[in-house]
């Protein structure tokens, strides 16, 4: 199972997990077909409606699904390759107690992931691959930690990959302002701008429309509404052409369907941004020469191999990294990235991440796109959170945490809960319910709805502001589930915990009228009984 599930999405459930035997010879019987895939399902502890459209399912639903439809083959073995990078942390809690049942029932899982966190969490034994290779093999997962393990992925001590370094290059030029930048169907309203030598980086979960941003900034996708300003600007790229002769540079997500071409040269692949850019009658490599032979020692890569006849001879980490001088040859003044280290080694990782730093030392503007949130969080100065197609925060890295930021990236499929929680309690109370988090000084809101007679707490959804600047700094210094007076304001404070326990923040109601008979027990009841019948619906 990969990260982008197999499934026919115009097919219902039923059909797509007993698809494998809709080609059998003879009549099919739908009601043993139908009872065999609930029963899959209930293995799975899924609630999933068989008759759904899956087209119609989260993506979460959707890996379930997948999983039933494996499990339908009778496999014994199943391998999951990168299986939470759309998942919410809701919706990996999920899968990841699904995972553990099966284990637990007989079955053999390969769980594939770059995210240590989730190595630690979920598997009983490690295997570890370092350039093809298999460098340890079935080590106990208790016996490791993570420096360890990092040890045998890189082969030699890593230091800190994230160390950043003092980056003098002015701040207050605004090389790129996107203002309510859409794109149907995926991209409906990014707004976000980026100085020189700054690295904003674009934070979300897949499908949210972060990768569709990038490409309609360089052209390779039709703009139906908002402004870009390039230098103040307007800048409206019909191709890729002319966003290379903007001083824009683009590493795409997929490099070998969309970063290189296969049967051409490393030396080609390397000049082809340059063929872009260059106007003259000849290809005039040799303008480039000693600046590429300049970048070639700068990447690590050996000069002798730019004469190979195939890129493919490159492992992926080499690859990214011609990739990434092709476009440094041009100088840029905006470099945009997606995904750039997807599928590249820790070492590979840490050179690239500082050569992104010395380059935005020198004065280019980086946009960073990446699912895994340690990474963004590591290497950008800012970060635009994108979910649904839409800014939810754009906030200094400094501030943030992954949790936080997941639950900033939620999409609305995996956030529902809690909003319809927010509803139910405006509803029922009055007064302005919201999701929030505390760390240390500051708040963080995810999520607010105002009821029939609303009562402003003095903060918004995506806003971080110091608690000293809300409207109840009472209520949040005090202990939780207490009903605490701030003024004419009235909150209450009840915390929100995942399936396995950890913490997911804080739902609050602010009242400017208590009304009569509030219980504060009886408020929170209602939010944990919510909670603990969605997720049994989920």
């Amino acid at each position: 199972m990969t990260q982008e599930t197999s499934l026919a999405p115009d097919l219902s459930v039923v059909e797509n997990i007993m698809l494998p035997r809709l080609g059998a010879p003879g009549r099919l019987r739908w009601r043993a077909l139908r009872a065999e895939a609930r029963a899959l399902l209930g293995e799975l502890s899924a609630a999933v409606p068989l008759e759904s459209r899956v087209a119609d399912l989260s993506i979460a639903q959707r890996q379930l699904v997948e999983i039933a439809k494996a499990l339908a083959l009778a496999s014994r073995i199943l391998i999951f390759d990168e299986p939470t990078a759309s998942l919410s942390p809701h919706e990996s809690e999920r899968l990841f107690d699904s995972i553990r049942g099966l284990a637990v029932r007989g079955r053999g899982l390969i769980f594939v992931s770059h995210r240590l966190e989730e190595i630690f969490a979920v598997t009983d034994r490690i295997t570890v691959l370092r350039e093809g290779a298999v460098v340890a093999d079935g080590v106990p997962t208790k016996s490791l930690t993570q420096p360890e393990l990092v040890r045998l992925m890189a082969g030699r001590d890593v230091a800190d990959i994230y160390a950043r370094t003092a980056n003098d290059a002015p701040r207050s030029e605004v090389v790129l302002d996107v203002r309510n930048l859409a794109a149907a169907p995926r991209v409906r309203d990014i707004s976000f701008q980026v100085r020189r030598g700054e690295i904003v980086g674009l934070a979300g979960l897949v499908g949210a429309g972060r990768s569709e941003t990038l490409e309609t900034l360089f052209g390779l996708r039709r703009r139906t509404g908002g402004t870009v300003l390039l230098d103040g600007a307007e800048f409206r790229p019909r191709s890729p052409r002319d966003a290379i002769r903007a001083g824009i540079g683009f590493v795409p997500e997929d490099r070998r369907v969309q970063g290189i071409v296969p049967d051409f040269s490393v030396r080609e692949n390397l000049m082809l941004a340059h063929l872009g850019a260059h106007a003259g009658p000849a290809l005039g490599y040799g303008e480039r020469a000693d600046a590429a032979t300049a970048l070639l020692d700068r990447l690590e890569l050996p000069r002798r191999r730019v004469l190979d006849a195939s890129m493919l001879n490159f492992s992926g980490g080499m690859q990214q990294k011609i990739i990434l001088a092709r476009w440094l040859l041009l100088e840029p003044r905006l470099l945009l990235l997606d995904e750039p280290t997807r599928g590249v080694d820790i070492a590979t990782r840490s050179s690239i991440y500082s050569l992104l730093r010395r380059v935005a030392s020198e004065g280019v503007a980086c946009v960073v796109v990446s699912s895994d949130f340690e990474e963004v969080i590591g290497l950008a100065d800012r970060i635009v959170v994108v979910s649904d197609g839409a800014t939810v925060t754009d906030i200094p890295a400094v501030l943030v945490d992954i949790e936080k930021l997941a639950m900033f990236a939620a999409p609305r499929s995996s956030a529902e809960r809690t909003h319809t929680i927010l509803e139910t309690l405006a509803a029922t109370h009055g007064g302005t319910a919201t999701w929030i988090d505390l760390d240390g000084p500051r708040l963080f809101c995810f999520d607010r709805v105002d009821g029939p007679a609303p009562a402003d707490p003095g903060f918004a959804p995506g806003s971080f502001p110091e608690i000293g600047e809300t409207r109840i700094p009472g209520a949040l210094a005090a202990p939780a589930e207490t009903l605490t007076g701030d003024g004419p304001l009235q909150t209450l404070l009840v915390p929100v915990h995942g399936r396995r326990g950890h913490r997911l923040g804080l739902v609050a109601l602010t009242l400017s009228r208590v009304p009569a008979g509030f219980d504060p027990s009886a408020v929170r009841q209602q939010i944990l009984h919510a909670l603990a019948s969605h997720d049994e619906a989920a």
